[in-house]
């Protein structure tokens, strides 16, 4: 089983208050949990880079006794496995909070119960499937009874100290110094060797491996598309210009402890201006110099959730960049809050702030560029902003757990522009009409749903020049359909999606293989897929004709470590999905 899959796996328990449910958890395996599928444990779930961060020991008298090396060893267990489920401070996500007045009224034998069996809540079965051995089960039992440590914050003087502006903006060239046709360059996280691989999209040759945080979660692009920002699970940004002889990291900064998004100035005028990232920890996001990554300004997102009640730690999901305003869409996860931050005057800072659904998530543009569409996915809605005019356009009910990546957009041939996502939870790809001038009454409606391979789906693709829609199915338990894509023809819809064995064809030995987020060339002419195996197993890129659905090349390489997403530059400076 591959690294990350054990990670994925290794959720901390969710825990319910309800007597009867113990012996529920008693007679249940992790296929037969209700209402909670395999793949969203898997992707809920995940360790945080907080593991080995100092924090404070806040022991409560009342808990169990525990000696300082048991506390370590436990606070480590649940920054490794736990904390993607049920936040930092334990005060809930998409996890149920493990905070000690629920902790210490049911009192450890309960605990143990809970954690050992499983319960139907979704909470896996620690000690019989051995991931935790009994004397661990105990320990954690007793852990979440202490008063939660709390990790370091880090402002200004903690981001300067780790900010390195490597090349400064006058030593870099004026002009393009290398060959490479840029806009067809892509951008591959290679995950668990913290490195993103620069490929060209026209020979499919390595131009580069440069190091950068661990698990690069994405790549964007600035408005000029001179520019490549990619960000780690560590929080840590790499700076990297496309116009150097050999593209190379120029600045780079960590701006917390863990993060998922960064984003650059779009609006004309702002053009490489500024650049922001969010982190998951502590719960803020910061906006730098566009070139330089110097810090600017740090805002905190703290604060209180859409059914008014604070949270102490909303997360930064997806930011994306208004082309109608000077503004950034920041999306908070836990509050279940989109702030549209006005960056004209930093020192003035105007934010509006437009209430969604919880948990929001990732997301996209429409194809016209106004209408932001983002996941909300502990609702099951996708919530839709208007960034012309600063306001929720609509809440849409689709399918469990949608998870769109940044979606997709193309003309349905019965109901006009539609926006699509897959979905964590089932097998379901839900179309949303998006063009409220031309087709009113499809708009902000799932005017389609199509049925695919199975749940477990973490991104969706097509591309304007292309005839198909691609979704994956990464993270579904059955090897078949993780190993597999489903495409669609986009002119019939209605004909059933045909099934491209990517895995198969990428020629591999022994490992995982699942078959991850489809990425398109420039011309849309090509989509690419990465292969995905653990570490020390082979992995590979994948290309395949659009036209024709046939292979049409392998990429494969010692140092092509566990590749996961995949950015192409024009792609994603322009939007295009």
């Amino acid at each position: 089983m591959p690294k990350m899959h054990r990670k994925l796996k290794h959720a901390v328990v969710v825990l319910s208050a309800l007597p009867f449910a113990i012996s529920l958890a008693l007679a249940e395996t992790p296929a037969a949990k209700k209402g909670v599928s395999e793949a969203e444990v898997k992707y809920q779930a995940g360790g945080s880079p907080m593991a080995n961060e100092p924090m404070h020991q806040n022991v409560d008298p009342k808990a169990p006794a525990m000696k300082e090396v048991e506390f370590d060893r436990g606070k480590q267990i649940y920054f490794q496995r736990c904390a993607g489920c049920h936040g930092v401070l334990r005060k809930g996500a998409t996890g149920k909070p493990l905070t000690t007045d629920k902790t210490l009224a049911t009192g450890t034998e309960y605990l143990k119960t809970f954690i050992k069996y499983g319960s139907p809540a979704g909470m896996p079965n620690w000690g019989t499937s051995g991931e935790l051995t009994d004397e661990e089960v105990d320990l954690m039992a007793r852990y979440i009874q202490q008063e939660p440590p709390t990790p370091p914050e880090f402002g200004l003087k903690e981001m300067e100290a780790t900010w390195k502006l490597v090349v400064p903006a006058d030593k870099r060239p004026t002009k393009k110094m290398n060959h490479y046709n840029i806009e067809n360059v892509v951008s591959v996280t290679l995950r668990d060797s913290g490195q993103i691989a620069l490929i060209d999209g026209d020979t499919k040759k390595i131009i580069n491996i440069i190091p950068t945080g661990y698990a690069v979660h994405i790549s964007r692009l600035s408005a000029s598309g001179r520019y490549l920002y990619v960000i780690g699970r560590d929080a840590r940004i790499n700076l990297i210009d496309l116009w150097m002889e050999k593209p190379e990291t120029v600045a780079e900064i960590k701006i917390g402890l863990e993060a998922r998004s960064v984003e650059t100035s779009k609006y004309k005028g702002y053009e490489d201006k500024y650049a922001i990232a969010g982190s998951y920890w502590p719960p803020q996001y910061v906006i730098m110099e566009g070139d330089t990554l110097k810090p600017l300004k740090i805002v905190s997102t703290r604060g209180t959730t859409v059914d008014n009640e604070y949270h102490p730690e909303p997360r930064v999901a997806s930011i994306v960049a208004s082309h109608f305003h000077p503004e950034f869409v920041v999306n908070a996860k836990e509050t279940g809050k989109i702030m549209m931050v006005n960056y004209e005057d930093l020192n003035n800072l105007k934010t509006t702030t437009i209430e969604g659904a919880k948990f929001l998530h990732d997301g996209g543009f429409d194809s016209t560029g106004r209408y932001f569409l983002v996941a909300a996915n502990a609702s099951n809605k996708i919530a839709v902003v208007d960034t012309k005019e600063n306001k929720l356009a609509a809440l849409v009910d689709v399918g469990k757990t949608p998870h769109p990546g940044r979606g997709a957009n193309f003309v349905d041939p019965q109901f006009g522009p539609v926006w699509a996502t897959g979905h964590l939870g089932d097998e379901s790809i839900s179309l949303i009409g998006t063009d409220p001038e031309k087709h009113k009454d499809n708009a902000w409606k799932v005017v389609r749903t199509l049925k695919g391979q199975g749940g477990g789906s973490l991104f969706i693709k097509t591309h304007s020049k292309s005839g198909n829609l691609w979704v994956d199915t990464a993270l579904n338990p059955d090897p078949k359909i993780s190993q597999s894509v489903a495409v669609w023809n986009i002119k019939d819809i209605d004909k059933p999606y045909e099934v491209i064995p990517i895995a198969e064809w990428a020629g591999l030995g022994e490992g995982a293989k699942r078959v991850v987020q489809p990425e398109y060339n420039k011309a849309g002419d090509e989509v690419w897929f990465s292969v995905w195996s653990a570490k020390d197993k082979e992995s590979a890129i994948v290309v395949v004709d659009d036209k024709t659905r046939k292979l049409k090349t392998v990429i494969k390489d010692p140092k092509l470590i566990t590749p996961t997403g995949k950015f192409n530059v024009y792609n994603t400076q322009h939007d295009v999905y």
